[in-house]
């Protein structure tokens, strides 16, 4: 069974990603030759005019609507429910699409609305790992979550959200537009095109399995008994080699070694961004704290790292092919580089976004071969945690009200566990694991969709009213 599950989805790992890469680098340079020539015809003395004006767009006032019964809240509690639901099935948060809803629709300002998106995305998170802990894996005797790559990827993904943070104060609005567009049309069609493959090959998987179904209740029928050593069962219904109590499983699924490690790198960077948020901006302090972040985030990403490679290469000596994680791929510096790089990119789209990162981190753990149940346990994991620590980032700056908040997370909760219960319930019944991969692809493209509508719809007020549409000043 467990070469099974390796086989289906290490050659889908296999297919070439260089397409993809070439799209990013490719929208990338679009990109900055667009900004080049919007700042060549850019008059700076509007800039040098409109100043403040600018300054308190980037920072713009707080406009806390009040928890009222109307139209728009309960278009906000449907939009948001099924956001989280289907958010934290496909391991991406939903933030892209929170954030553009909550400002749009019930009128919150923008930095707010990003406070609530956090919120939002930590409940759903929370109540899915709630949900995760108590399942078991559906291929082998290992927990769902992915403990080694949440410890590869969560430091970097929350230097990568302190990086996103600083970048949206001296980006223009439009060019956050375009870059995430451009990144959310390339991960969601890449994402539906590994989904397609998979569900081609759980077809195969089917076909095949009901053809010897056929053949063995002929071969019993004629009182003939029939052995099939290659029978292969289906990849989504393979039973467990033990059947564990629901606390038996919660148990075996916490690994409480790898979760203090996690919780002290939150604690860690939780600390510094107090300092930080309380500290002169551009001092020498606030920069002092700020560079103190990279030293432990890369000295956990090190240590996780090297043991990876360890483990790795004593498995080949001793001829165990078996990979040491769940991504089926060989650790190596390069890959390891590699999804350093990811991870701080995916950290950065959160910044600029205000998401948990799952837009990068959810296709990622799928392009590394992880399978789907697997890749959205452990995305959701991590997204719990660098969500939970921007909730309380913004909790102590005031940046949300608490009943908004209250109610919010109340109803990702709820739509969190739903929609974990609802999806897995289809995927176990229809044996098609590529649902979730599907899920996945269009959250993202309706977050692509809404980014577009929302920044269109500010960049052409911003041209109609003349307004200075460069870079920004990040110390006034």
């Amino acid at each position: 069974m467990e070469g099974n599950a390796g086989s289906l989805y290490g050659r889908l790992n296999r297919s070439s990603t260089r397409g993809f890469l070439a799209y990013v680098v490719a929208g990338g340079a679009c990109a900055a030759v667009l900004a080049c020539f919007v700042l060549s015809a850019a008059d700076p003395r509007a800039a040098e005019r409109d100043d403040g004006l600018l300054r308190l767009s980037s920072r713009s006032p707080r406009v806390w609507p009040d928890l009222a019964f109307n139209w728009r809240v309960v278009v906000a509690t449907v939009v948001g429910f099924l956001g989280s639901a289907f958010g934290t099935v496909g391991g991406v948060g939903g933030g892209g699409i929170f954030v553009p809803m909550l400002n749009l629709l019930v009128g919150f300002d923008t930095k707010s609305a990003a406070a609530l998106s956090k919120c939002m995305i930590m409940g759903a998170s929370a109540s899915s790992v709630w949900y995760n802990l108590q399942v078991s894996h559906p291929t082998k005797e290992a927990p769902v979550i992915d403990y080694k790559l949440a410890l590869l990827f969560q430091p970097m993904l929350m230097l990568g959200i302190t990086i996103g943070v600083e970048l949206s104060v001296i980006f223009p609005y439009w060019l956050i537009t375009v870059l995430i567009i451009i990144l959310f049309v390339g991960t969601s069609s890449r994402s539906f095109y590994k989904g397609i493959l998979m569900w081609k090959e759980e077809t195969r998987i089917l076909m095949e399995t009901r053809e010897r179904e056929e053949q063995s209740k002929a071969a019993c029928a004629t009182n003939d008994v029939v052995i099939d050593s290659g029978y292969v069962e289906p990849l989504l219904t393979q039973p467990q080699p033990k059947v564990k109590s629901a606390l038996e499983t919660f148990l075996f699924n916490l690994r409480w070694k790898n979760i203090l490690v996690l919780m002290s790198v939150w604690s860690c960077f939780l600390v510094l961004q107090v300092l930080k948020n309380n500290s002169k901006s551009c001092s020498t302090f606030y920069w002092t704290i700020n560079i103190l972040q990279v030293p432990v985030a890369v000295s956990v990403f090190l240590w996780e790292a090297v043991q990876l490679c360890r483990e790795s290469r004593a498995r080949r000596m001793n001829g165990n092919l078996e990979c040491v994680c769940e991504a089926s791929i060989e650790w190596s510096p390069a890959q390891l580089i590699f999804c350093a790089l990811c991870g701080l990119l995916g950290g950065t789209v959160g910044g600029l976004l205000g998401s948990g990162g799952g837009f990068i981190l959810g296709p990622l753990l799928l392009e590394l071969g992880c399978i789907p149940q697997v890749a959205s346990a452990t995305a959701t994991f991590v997204m719990m945690f660098s969500s939970s620590l921007s909730v309380v980032e913004f909790y102590f700056l005031r940046r949300f009200p608490i009943p908004f908040a209250g109610y919010l997370i109340f109803v990702s909760v709820l739509a969190g566990f739903w929609g974990q219960c609802l999806v897995r319930k289809i995927v176990h019944v229809l044996k098609r694991a590529s649902l979730i991969v599907f899920i996945l692809s269009s959250v993202i493209f309706a977050s692509a969709l809404t980014m577009g509508v929302v920044g269109a719809q500010k960049s052409i007020s911003m041209i109609n009213n003349h307004e200075y549409m460069g870079f920004l000043d990040f110390c006034e």
